[in-house]
């Protein structure tokens, strides 16, 4: 597979991903699913080699809402286990390299192996 079919892929179930979120009552935003480096801009804060590098990673902010109309960010791999079982069912069902951070303490990271790399 082109990496090209497989950000493209990446893309439709990572914002499937967010649909399920809000469907049960969550409130989820995308952050950090793409980090290109440039001449213009050769930082990163990820490591070398990461998949955010090549639109393969991406971490979701899930928040529920509080009594006062607020939104609480929750910041746990266990907020996040049941979206992660989910990512995980539908990486078993299509036989996608699917890959959940929680299962490397990083809960709010989606991705798809790519090159050996979750």
């Amino acid at each position: 597979m082109k990496l090209s079919e497989a950000r493209c892929l990446f893309s439709y179930y990572l914002s499937n991903l967010l649909l399920e979120m809000f469907k049960v009552g969550y409130w989820a935003c995308f952050d950090e699913v793409t980090e290109r480096l440039t001449a213009k801009d050769p930082t990163s804060d990820h490591m070398a080699g990461s998949l955010h590098h090549i639109g393969l990673a991406g971490d979701i902010n899930l928040y529920s809402r509080a009594e006062d109309g607020s939104l609480d960010y929750l910041t746990t791999s266990e907020a996040h286990s049941q979206f992660g079982d989910l990512w995980e069912r539908w990486a078993e069902s299509t036989g996608y390299p699917l890959r959940w951070g929680g299962r490397f303490g990083d809960g709010n990271h989606y991705s798809w192996e790519w090159e050996g790399r979750k």
